[in-house]
């Protein structure tokens, strides 16, 4: 499925192809952990879902610090 989020970091909207279903979207929207709803996907795959943020983006954020 693609997912598009916009990264609350850098306001950049991305699209990612992930291994996820509608009904593991609508049980993660509806209170389940997401790594519950969703337990094939990794956790840079699951920030992703969360925040918008890609795994390049957050290790670009490590080295501005």
């Amino acid at each position: 499925m693609i997912i598009t989020k916009v990264s609350m970091f850098s306001k950049i909207e991305r699209s990612l192809d992930l291994d996820v279903t509608a009904e593991e979207m609508e049980a993660w929207k509806s209170g389940m952990y997401i790594q519950d709803a969703m337990p094939r996907l990794n956790e840079h795959e699951r920030e992703f879902i969360m925040t918008g943020i890609t795994q390049k983006e957050w290790d670009s954020m490590g080295e501005l610090l």
